[in-house]
């Protein structure tokens, strides 16, 4: 099953740029980017900001708003502030090279400690995400770090993640092209959740979450607080950013931390 994988792996993957270094760096950026949101979006958002912040060095040395302007459209504007004090405690103390070092790192949790650790460091440790997770629960193997295979933690790591964003969805389960489907005890069987009804889920532009959006992206873009949102909506959202450290409130407007 291990080859069959890692085989089909080094047939089908897919050319990203933080498949092509061993920087602990731009990998820690790829990983905090790429938490809920597209990889097709990722890709030209990834590639300028190691243009512009190349090393932890770079970026810990940044002004937070700079931080915060370039991290807008992405989302969840407090990954970037951990980011940043990520690369701040690395750039004073180097790097930790194992995913328990890593995990001390403000705002790096077990997932993204293992995927540094593995792709850059070589720590035999399974980096376990939803896809990951979600396979493995699939495959009926127990728990996903029985399933490592000796010395290629950064291959295989990969190859799972792979595997579960392209065939073995949440949504969709291509079994016929799934390359272990012979070692699976779900195949052909597969659960999948039925969607929330229409009108049963908040839309996301209701959300506070959107509301916090609007405000970063008008801020850094020097417009002032957004118009056309109601006060009820904005005062708690701006009071969020205030809390989280992103937004500062003076006597003249608001502006960026």
């Amino acid at each position: 099953m291990q080859d069959a994988l890692l085989d089909w792996y080094a047939r089908e993957l897919r050319d990203l740029p933080w498949r092509r270094t061993t920087d602990p760096y731009a990998i820690l950026v790829s990983e905090v980017m790429l938490q809920q949101t597209q990889v097709a979006r990722v890709v030209p958002r990834y590639e300028a900001w190691l243009e512009r912040w190349p090393a932890e060095n770079a970026l810990a040395a940044a002004p937070l708003a700079d931080v915060l302007a370039a991290w807008v459209g992405l989302g969840y504007n407090t990954r970037a502030v951990r980011l940043r004090e990520a690369c701040i405690v690395v750039a004073r103390d180097g790097w930790p090279r194992t995913a328990a070092g890593l995990r001390e790192l403000p705002g790096v949790g077990p997932y993204t400690a293992a995927a540094v650790a593995s792709f850059a460091f070589g720590e035999q440790v399974a980096a376990v995400d939803t896809n990951v997770r979600r396979v493995a629960e699939r495959l009926r193997r127990g728990n996903p770090e029985e399933l490592l295979p000796a010395g290629r933690a950064d291959d295989w790591n990969q190859a799972m993640m792979e595997l579960g964003a392209r065939v073995c969805g949440a949504r969709v389960a291509r079994c016929g092209e799934c390359p272990v489907g012979g070692w699976c005890a779900s195949r052909g069987r597969v659960t999948i959740a039925p969607r929330a009804a229409p009108g049963t889920r908040e839309r996301f532009e209701d959300s506070t979450r959107w509301v916090r959006g609007r405000i970063v992206a008008a801020l850094a873009a020097g417009d002032g607080l957004p118009e056309g949102i109601g006060d009820d909506r904005l005062e708690p959202a701006l009071a969020g950013l205030v809390r989280d450290g992103l937004v500062v409130v003076e006597p003249g407007g608001a502006r960026l931390a």
